[in-house]
């Protein structure tokens, strides 16, 4: 039997050492703990009727999980007495107590690693040993160390796994029975089946279990570094420019209050006039080169201004709108400045070397095509 629990040893060790590499967090001296309660019944392994002397048995337990591997929790189980055991003669209502300090293996995480959370099933294997007490009366109760070995299956359920539904084998033998050294022996011993239901308080990392930590090497704590230090430096900026823009819209806001409580002010604008130059129109009729009465008012505010200034000349451009070819366009064109010169000359009694005609074929000046049917007169000192 030492053999056989070195060799346990031996292997848990290694694979604790296995999964080291594995950083979880939640692992203060408060997480991870558990408080479980259980019945079940329990029978003697040897040299007893195993479902006569059955009697029940209820146990409750109190665990802490140091790594996702491996545990320790404190028991105290009792049996109810319900049966006549040979041999033994109790009259109390139990007739058995054991108080056991547990070592805890989790097998599913021990082989397969953990990954961040709880299976929904898991395999626990139970190892440890504590104080045993038979109830018998009389001045009769006596004590022993006990041991207990078992496989618990372990149900997790919910969303967080916080609750448990166990299943919990085991076997559990008196070791040092009528003063004897330690010594495991399969007629000192008894089988148990529990059921019962476990919760899991919640850590300090906001879960009900371990979590896995993300490591970072010195190379990726260099550059998260530095993009903090990037994005400081642009929270810099852009409060600045906050600031500036703020300080923009007072100084507008300011402005415009200047301006609605300024009194008005009366700004007199003189135009100086010019008659430098000075135009005048005439219009024709289409395909016409004669001026017509209703233009000759237009013709007279010509002469007029050539009359009243000795030194002023006149420039008569005629124009023509886009209808018929260029050739009788140009002609037409010059034949309108012409009749206007004519009129000055015979009518108004105008010399002609103060005036200019000239034909500039078809006009654009007018949007619409039939007003550059014209003469314009430019008068200038």
């Amino acid at each position: 039997m030492k053999k056989l629990f070195t060799l346990c040893c031996a292997l848990v060790l290694g694979a604790v050492a296995a999964n080291a590499q594995v950083t979880v967090k939640g692992s203060k001296l408060t997480d991870n703990i558990s408080v479980g309660l259980a019945g079940g019944v329990v029978t003697p392994s040897a040299h007893h009727a195993f479902f006569s002397d059955m009697r029940p048995v209820a146990n409750l337990t109190l665990a802490k999980q140091i790594t996702p591997i491996l545990g320790l929790a404190v028991e105290g189980e009792t049996g109810f007495n319900t049966t006549h055991l040979t041999g033994v003669h109790s009259k109390t209502t139990f007739d058995v107590l054991n108080v056991n300090l547990l070592g805890q293996v989790n097998l599913n995480n021990l082989i397969a690693g953990y990954k961040g959370t709880p299976r929904f099933l898991e395999l626990v294997a139970v190892f440890g040993a504590g104080w045993g007490h038979d109830f018998v009366g009389g001045g009769s109760d006596h004590n022993y160390m006990a041991s207990k070995a078992g496989l618990n299956f372990n149900f997790n359920l919910g969303e967080a796994k916080a609750w448990q539904i166990n299943i919990k084998p085991a076997i559990t033998w008196n070791v040092t029975d009528n003063n004897d050294w330690i010594r495991y022996n399969v007629n000192k011993s008894a089988l148990s089946l529990l059921a019962g239901v476990t919760y899991k308080f919640k850590n300090s990392n906001g879960t009900n279990n371990f979590q896995i930590a993300k490591l970072y090497d010195q190379a990726e704590v260099d550059a998260l570094n530095a993009k903090i230090n990037d994005l400081r430096t642009s929270l810099n900026s852009a409060n600045n420019a906050k600031a500036q823009a703020e300080a923009n819209v007072k100084d507008l806001q300011r402005q415009l209050n200047d301006c609605r409580n300024k009194a008005p002010e009366v700004v007199k604008v003189t135009e100086k006039s010019s008659t430098n130059n000075l135009e005048s129109v005439v219009t024709f009729a289409q395909g016409k080169s004669v001026v017509a009465a209703s233009q000759y008012p237009n013709v007279e505010r010509i002469a007029t201004y050539l009359k009243n200034h000795a030194n002023s000349k006149v420039v008569i451009k005629g124009y023509a709108s886009p209808e018929g070819s260029a050739e009788i366009n140009a002609k037409l064109a010059k034949a309108r400045a012409e009749a206007v010169k004519s009129l000055l000359i015979k009518k108004y009694r105008i010399s002609s070397s103060r005036i200019e005609a000239e034909g500039q074929g078809v006009g654009n000046m007018f949007s619409e095509p039939d007003w550059n049917r014209v003469a314009i007169s430019t008068l200038s000192e």
